[in-house]
């Protein structure tokens, strides 16, 4: 297997290295890409030092079976065919082709299946918030359809890249010395801090973090299944929070809910609050799976349920997720 990783010097490139190496994924060649910032830095994968190259239109892409890109949407629109050419097919984490017709958004723990039919040679990875809330909506969804979903989002300084986490914690160190924060990122100031805007506003008043919430669990799900979000920063490094309300054409109970969740793929349940036992980004973050607790029937909806889940946004919301898209279609034999 001949590999690409676009964008390897960002936050996401960076954790498809780790991702790669931590699963022994099948490579006999890796090629990193990236700007002419990042043309000449050198990474180490599996013992072997290699170099990366500056991303341009001509055939460095020939030969190459999967290529895993995280440069933007923008890089991602102008080199789609410069990449695919050749027969690659190429796993985007941007937001450039997600809601595209032609285009598969895909989940494998949910419609795996959707990244065989690829008229482009181009499978888009969903947002980050967006894929942790499927994979724990889907066992539920089969037991009963899910109507609505009203949810609130916890997303961590990572979920805006590097820059972004050297900020938060650069801010702590600023006000400890009494010096004025330094703000670039975002808005205002993270540290101390929770801001409830992620992303621009549109004309409805939701963010487009919000409504890529709304239409890209549609699309995935393949449902009429409704999603209102509220997506908030808050001051934690890494690993996104989610507090879910679903309603669902049929009543479902907390023990039907866990059982569940408790045999569905890439979920773990870990609920136990007499215990206080529940997710939490600090014991998350690095970790694979989306982790569910706090698991009760809504007090407003007797067809109603209400859970939290944290999942770490680089690892399931970015790198993860397209590497086990790449796995799955090595196992169907659908490269």
């Amino acid at each position: 297997m001949k590999i690409a990783i676009v964008g390897a010097s960002g936050a996401v490139g960076q954790e498809f290295l780790r991702v790669l190496e931590q699963r022994n994924f099948p490579i006999d060649e890796l090629l990193l890409f990236g700007s002419s910032r990042s043309a000449g830095k050198v990474y180490k994968f599996r013992g072997e030092e290699i170099v990366v190259k500056e991303l341009k239109h001509n055939d460095d892409f020939k030969g190459v079976d999967i290529a895993f890109t995280s440069a933007g949407a923008g890089t991602s629109k102008e080199f789609a065919e410069t990449i695919t050419k050749h027969g690659a097919v190429m796993i985007d984490n941007s937001s450039a082709f997600r809601m595209d017709n032609d285009v598969p958004l895909v989940v494998p723990e949910v419609n795996g299946e959707d990244a065989k039919i690829r008229p482009r040679g181009i499978i888009a990875n969903p947002n980050c918030t967006t894929i942790q809330m499927v994979v724990a909506l889907k066992p539920i969804e089969e037991i009963s359809h899910i109507k609505n979903v009203h949810v609130s989002t916890y997303q961590a300084a990572s979920g805006a890249g590097a820059a972004a986490m050297d900020e938060l914690a650069h801010q702590y160190e600023q006000i400890i010395n009494n010096e004025k924060p330094t703000v670039s990122k975002f808005a205002y100031q993270l540290a101390y801090n929770v801001i409830p805007q992620v992303d621009v506003f549109t004309d409805n008043l939701y963010t487009k973090e919000e409504m890529k919430m709304f239409n890209e669990t549609r699309k995935i799900m393949h449902s009429d299944i409704k999603v209102s979000a509220m997506c908030v920063r808050v001051p934690v490094m890494r690993a996104h929070s989610e507090s879910t309300w679903i309603e669902t054409e049929n009543p479902i109970s907390v023990a039907q809910a866990r059982e569940a969740f408790s045999k569905a793929n890439g979920v773990v349940l870990m609920d136990e609050p007499q215990d206080k036992v529940y997710p939490m980004p600090l014991d998350i973050a690095g970790k694979d799976p989306v982790f569910v607790g706090r698991i009760r029937k809504d007090l407003c909806n007797d067809n109603g349920l209400t859970f939290w889940t944290v999942s770490d946004q680089i690892k399931k919301g970015a790198a993860l997720n397209a590497v086990q898209i790449a796995e799955y279609l090595i196992k169907e034999n659908a490269l």
